[in-house]
């Protein structure tokens, strides 16, 4: 908690500089963002090895789980894809300042090698047809992706099965009624 805490006062003190999150939800950090990317924990906690999260931005849902996994599964690698500089030394900043391990790749994720992750997490970064191509170039081949998606995502989950064949699973999303969280795995380009 204590490294969540911390993480939350410099999230506040660089979001003016970086815009970080929107600041209309500054009042609502812990439901929002903090608690939000913890539900994902939840979801990939038999996986203790690669999480790849892809367009961190202010850490959600990457930071979280890194924090969270300092915690119950020290062994798990985390890595962070970031194109923004700035937003890059934010997330090193937390990792240093809350002792956790996670590689930051200040890239754009079409060009970081591929990471071959068996989870691959994104929040807030893009529909799901264009995420699927990001999860076919970093995703293990058994790998699970846990993508968080808000009210559109049966319209972008009927768009991306155009050009994607793969098994999904929509779970409610704790934190928001509109929202979910789409585990997708067997991800296969038609």
């Amino acid at each position: 908690m204590e490294r969540l805490k911390h993480y939350e006062s410099l999230l506040l003190k660089w979001n003016p500089k970086i815009n970080l999150v929107s600041k209309a939800t500054l009042n609502d950090i812990w439901e929002r963002h903090i608690l939000d990317s913890a539900q994902v924990f939840q979801l990939g906690a038999e996986t203790t090895t690669n999480w790849l999260d892809i367009g961190s931005g202010g850490g959600f849902p990457g930071m979280v789980l890194a924090i969270l996994s300092k915690e119950h599964s020290p062994d798990r690698q985390i890595a962070l894809v970031e194109s923004d500089q700035r937003k890059c030394a934010f997330l090193r900043t937390v990792a240093r300042e809350t002792d956790c391990k996670v590689q930051v790749y200040a890239e754009r994720i079409e060009k970081l090698p591929p990471q071959n992750a068996n989870v691959l997490t994104a929040r807030a970064l893009a529909d799901l047809t264009k995420l699927l191509e990001f999860a076919d170039l970093h995703l293990a081949p058994k790998g699970t992706c846990l993508f968080q998606k808000g009210a559109s995502w049966e319209k972008e989950l009927q768009a991306a099965q155009d050009s994607w064949r793969f098994e999904y699973e929509a779970i409610k999303s704790e934190t928001s009624d509109e929202a979910v969280i789409l585990r997708i795995n067997g991800i296969e380009h038609v």
